[in-house]
């Protein structure tokens, strides 16, 4: 009797932390929300809040030839004209903005993206740690409202006329912190949502959200340009400080804190280990889980290879997510230079490509069962595609976006693979007997170590881009080559996996058919 008062009363106490707004929407249509439902609000609520950490992500990239118009010259192309109209008459798009438009400020800008990439890398590691630890909606929301304060602060030097290159490295280093909670509380909430079935092919499409913000940040910024730079960064932080403010009335963390039942419940071997226990729903009390260590995370089996593989390939990944809309504009494509708007605007098919990229991995990583030999042959195909972009791509308009709709899927698909389905299977890794508290470390140690990568690549971009392109894709494409031979081990060993199973099934099928017949 005292055991079922217990727990009605843990049952309570549950809906009573169940976020505002979902008690409301329960409350006016009179029902429970079903664990499908939730698992609905969590996708597209997860899906919409990383696409708008992306957006302001991605402003910085598009007001780069604003700031340092360098030798850009203002060409036409046969679409998208309406960007070109009255550019003479637009101050922000011709003079630069102090200090960015002296002879070193391509590289002042470089250091702005390692600035807010480094505090982002080191952020992560603290932000996953917490996650484990803390309500995942609350550092959510905390992360989106500010995030959104310093991206529009670094807008608002435009209209306080400010020149100081320390105020917006400071406003970037602060906005990399806080964005550095968007990822690990993400993650960390699907994966306590969908189990390890088809988690490849739904992260896949989950993942799209960070191309989508990408397009979605670009063509924002590259509207904006047209009334001050300073809105292309004030828009996307009201953005994305609105949505932060709906994760915290809706967003759903977990089926426990919920009061449901997983559906999705795997291993169910866990069950029977130590310190595992059954459901609360179902009358037993939970023992508490113990989070992970941040050393003990890094020696789950997968993590190390495929955190450094992230290094490089982010590397890549993020080097043309800060540079793209800069190259093109500098880059004659066709013998015509193309304005900052429609460069911007052009490089959102690199996401496009992303988005395909993503979905293509996920998927043939499920039904391969093989996340190393998918995530290696995608970065391994991203070499020649990042050779022939540099050799062919200045040939024509249509020629560019072929081959940079084909890098983007190269690029971005392994990517998008190791910080989503990746991560969540080493988080939920068997190692782990069960314990669930270790996905946001795992995913902060994987994307953390990436982002490290991510800040080194525009880095050393911003220095070389101003003698030779040529050898920026170089130094790209020996990143790739780095990355695939890191994952070397794993996939040596998926195939051995493979082909043992392969004989096993062979063998048992001979023997079978060996067996002679009883004549009776």
């Amino acid at each position: 009797m005292g055991s079922a008062n217990e727990v009605s009363e843990r049952r309570r106490e549950m809906q009573n932390q169940r976020p505002a707004g979902v008690r409301f929407l329960e409350h006016i249509s009179a029902t429970s929300f079903s664990f499908k439902t939730y698992q609905a609000i969590v996708l597209v609520l997860t899906f919409v809040a990383y696409t708008s950490y992306h957006a302001t992500r991605k402003t910085t990239s598009i007001v780069k030839s604003v700031l340092d118009p360098e030798t850009t010259q203002l060409g036409f192309s046969h679409w998208l004209r309406f960007y070109f109209s009255g550019a003479e008459d637009r101050p922000g798009l011709k003079k630069g903005w102090a200090p960015f438009d002296a002879p070193d400020g391509t590289a002042l800008l470089g250091q702005i993206d390692v600035a807010f990439l480094a505090s982002y890398s080191v952020g992560m590691y603290f932000a996953g740690h917490l996650g484990d630890r803390f309500d995942l909606r609350i550092i959510l929301t905390f992360g989106m409202v500010g995030t959104g304060i310093f991206t529009s602060l670094f807008g608002v030097g435009y209209w306080l006329n400010l020149h100081s290159f320390y105020y917006f490295l400071v406003v970037q280093m602060l906005a990399g912190l806080f964005q550095s909670t968007g990822w690990p509380s993400v993650v960390a909430v699907v994966g306590n949502w969908f189990g390890k079935k088809k988690r490849g092919l739904i992260m896949g499409i989950w993942n799209a959200h960070t191309s989508i913000g990408n397009i979605t940040g670009s063509l924002i910024a590259a509207a904006m340009l047209e009334y001050g730079w300073g809105y292309s960064f004030v828009v996307p932080g009201f953005f994305i400080a609105s949505i932060g403010l709906m994760v915290f009335f809706f967003l759903p963390v977990s089926p426990d804190k919920m009061g449901v039942e997983n559906e999705e419940t795997q291993e169910p071997e866990f069950a029977e280990k130590d310190n595992i226990v059954e459901p609360l729903l179902e009358g037993h009390l939970i023992e508490k889980e113990r989070a992970v260590g941040f050393l003990e995370a890094w020696r789950i089996p997968g993590v190390a290879p495929f955190a450094l593989c992230l290094f490089f390939s982010k590397l890549v990944a993020y080097t043309f997510l800060y540079w793209l809309p800069f190259y093109i504009s500098h880059t004659a494509v066709d013998g015509r230079y193309l304005s900052d708007s429609t460069a911007g605007t052009l490089s959102t098919l690199f996401d496009v490509g992303g988005v395909v990229g993503g979905i293509l991995a996920g998927h043939i990583s499920d039904r391969l069962d093989a996340r190393a030999i998918t995530a290696a042959s995608f970065i391994y195909c991203a070499i020649p595609a990042l050779f022939f972009y540099r050799l062919y791509g200045s040939i024509s308009l249509w020629w560019n976006i072929i081959l940079m709709f084909v890098s983007g899927i190269f690029v971005n698909g392994p990517y998008a693979l190791i910080t989503t389905a990746v991560s969540a299977d080493l988080g939920t890794h068997s190692s782990l007997n069960g314990n669930s508290r270790a996905l946001a470390t795992v995913t902060a140690i994987i994307d953390g170590t990436g982002s490290v990568g991510a800040a080194i690549g525009p880095l050393l971009t911003g220095y070389i881009s101003t003698r030779s392109w040529n050898a920026v894709f170089t130094m790209l494409m020996i990143a790739a080559l780095v990355a695939g031979l890191l994952l070397t081990k794993l996939v040596v060993a998926e195939l051995s996996a493979k082909i043992e199973s392969a004989k096993s099934q062979t063998s048992g099928r001979s023997s079978r058919s060996s067996v002679p017949e009883i004549l009776v």
